[in-house]
C-alpha cells in the first residue's frame, strides 16, 4: 500500500492510533504507539526517537564507551523513518496498524548503528551487482508455563517447560497444545509472517518455525517480527517463549539458521544452481560460499552476539564448531542444499535464535558478495562425515571476547560494513563481556561457597 492508500485506510476505519517499531543493536524491537495525526504528520520528516536506544544494552544499562551517543552527547532525538511497505495489522491486538522503521534513507544511509539501515546498504550493493537476494531464517525456541513475574519470583530457577520429554518431530506435543500451536501459525500468517513449516524439536517444550523465504529485507523484517510475535501470542496462553541460544547445559541449543540464494533480477532463474556441476552448484554459488567461509572469523559476533551464544557452539550439540561446508551435512558450518533447481541454496548454520536477523543477513550477504567480488575460489573440499573432527580450515572462536576483538581489529569487517558500524558494534559486544566478567554465577556459588 502507498501513502494515499494507507491514509484512506486509516480515515475510512476511523483509526486513532498506530504502532511502529525498529530493531536495536541486539535485535530487540523498540517502538511506540502514536496518534494517527502524528503518524501522518511524520511520514515525510520522520519521528524523533531518543538515540539512547543505540546507547544502552538489552537491559537498558547505558554503555560507557561508545562514540555514537552517551552522556557526552546528551542523548538527543534522531529521526526514525517508517517504511510504508511494511504495513500490517496485529491480529492479537485488535488489528492495530503496525509499521517497521529505521534510521536511514531508502539506500540505508543514516545512523551507522541501525541494523536495518546496514542491511539496506548491503542489499542495494547486491542489487546494483544485478542480483535478487532471496533469504529466510528459521528459529528454534523453548516454551515454559511461566510468566515474567514467576520468573522473577523463582530467580529463573526450577522453570516448568510447556511439555516434558524429548519429542522431536512428534505430532503428539503440537496436538497436546493445539490451541496455542494453531493460533500461533494462523496469527503469524495474518501478521504477514507466514511459516513454511512448524514442528517440535528435541527437548522439553521446544518448537521450530521456518519462515517462508522472501527478499532479504522482508525476510529480516519477518524474522525480527517473528520473535516478538511468538512471545506476545504465548503470553496470551500463559506461556513464555525463550530464544536464548542455550538455556540449559543438558539440553540442545536453539538455532537461527539462515537460508539464502541469489536470483536473476526478474526472479526467474536461481543463480546458485548448475545442472552440469557434480554438486549442482554454480560458480557464483561457490564464490559466495568461499566468501562466507573466508569472512567468518572476521564477523563472528554478528552470528554469535552474546555470551550465551558460545554455549551452543560446542561439539555434538547440532551447532558447528569448525569452518566447514558440505552438501546436506548438519555438522558443518555451511550446508549446501541442492535437492532441486528452485530450492538450491546455502544454509548458514552458525547463527542461534538469539541473533539479530538484520545483522545476521547483512553478515551473510556481505560476506557472500565479498567472495563474488574478489572471485574467491572454493578451495576447501566438502567435509565427509563428522564436521566436528575436521579442523583443517580452522575452528570457530570459543568465546565472545576473542571473537569481538578479532572483528574490532579486522580490515575485512571494516571493508564490509564501514569503520563506524564495526567500532560501535564491537564496543557493545565487549560491553557484554565486561558485564558477564563482573557477575557471580550460580556455578561459582555451588562450586566454591562451602568447600573453598
Amino acid at each position: 500500500m502507498n501513502e494515499h492508500q494507507i491514509t484512506a485506510y486509516l480515515q475510512e476505519n476511523n483509526i486513532q492510533k498506530v504502532k511502529f517499531a525498529f530493531a536495536d543493536i541486539d535485535g530487540v524491537l523498540r517502538g511506540k504507539i502514536i496518534h494517527t495525526k502524528k503518524f501522518l504528520d511524520g511520514l515525510k520528516s520522520g519521528y524523533g526517537f531518543c538515540d539512547v536506544v543505540f546507547g544502552w544494552d538489552s537491559s537498558d544499562v547505558v554503555y560507557d564507551d561508545v562514540k555514537l551517543t552517551g552522556w557526552h552527547t546528551g542523548y538527543p532525538d534522531k529521526a526514525c523513518h517508517i517504511d510504508l511497505s511494511t504495513f500490517r495489522t496485529v491480529p492479537w491486538q485488535d488489528d492495530i496498524p503496525f509499521f517497521i522503521g529505521d534510521f536511514s534513507d531508502a539506500d540505508g544511509k543514516g545512523l551507522s548503528a541501525c541494523p536495518r539501515s546496514l542491511l539496506k546498504r548491503i542489499t542495494k550493493e547486491c542489487e546494483d551487482l544485478g542480483y535478487h537476494p532471496e533469504f529466510a531464517q528459521e528459529f528454534e525456541w523453548f516454551n515454559f508455563r511461566e510468566t515474567p513475574q514467576s520468573l522473577q519470583d523463582k530467580s529463573f530457577t526450577n522453570l516448568e517447560p510447556l511439555t516434558p520429554g524429548m519429542f522431536g518431530y512428534s505430532i503428539l506435543r503440537t496436538s497436546e497444545n493445539a490451541d496455542f500451536c494453531d493460533r500461533l501459525v494462523d496469527q503469524l500468517a495474518e501478521f504477514n509472517v507466514p511459516l513454511e513449516g512448524f514442528h517440535t524439536e528435541t527437548g522439553p517444550g521446544v518448537y521450530e518455525g521456518a519462515i517462508m523465504h522472501s527478499h532479504v529485507l522482508e525476510a529480516a523484517d519477518r524474522a525480527a517480527l517473528f520473535k516478538t510475535a511468538v512471545k506476545e501470542i504465548a503470553y496470551q496462553h500463559g506461556i513464555m517463549a525463550s530464544f536464548m541460544a542455550k538455556w540449559n547445559e543438558s539440553l540442545p541449543g536453539c538455532g537461527g539458521h539462515v537460508h539464502q540464494s541469489l536470483w536473476s533480477k526478474d526472479q526467474t532463474e536461481n543463480l546458485f544452481h548448475n545442472d552440469a556441476d557434480q554438486l549442482k552448484m554454480s560458480e557464483l554459488h561457490k564464490q559466495y560460499l568461499a566468501g562466507q567461509m573466508y569472512c567468518l572469523p572476521h564477523i563472528l559476533p554478528m552470528y554469535a552476539p552474546t555470551i550465551n551464544s558460545f554455549k551452543r557452539l560446542v561439539e555434538g550439540a547440532w551447532a558447528p564448531t569448525t569452518i566447514t561446508w558440505a552438501v546436506e551435512n548438519r555438522t558443518t558450518a555451511f550446508r549446501v542444499i541442492n535437492s532441486s533447481k528452485g530450492y538450491t541454496r546455502l544454509e548458514t548454520r552458525i547463527p542461534g535464535a538469539d541473533t539479530n536477523p538484520y545483522l545476521v543477513m547483512a553478515a551473510a550477504l556481505a560476506s557472500g558478495l565479498y567472495g563474488i567480488k574478489h572471485k574467491l575460489s572454493l578451495d576447501v573440499p566438502p567435509t565427509t562425515g563428522n564436521g566436528y573432527l575436521n579442523m583443517a580450515n580452522g575452528s570457530i572462536r570459543p568465546n565472545l571476547f576473542e571473537a569481538a576483538m578479532d572483528m574490532k581489529n579486522s580490515t575485512v569487517a571494516k571493508e564490509l560494513f564501514g569503520d563506524d558500524f564495526v567500532d560501535h558494534f564491537t564496543q557493545t559486544r565487549l560491553w557484554e563481556c565486561k558485564q558477564f566478567a563482573k557477575s557471580v554465577t550460580d556455578w561459582e556459588l555451588k562450586r566454591y561457597f562451602e568447600i573453598i
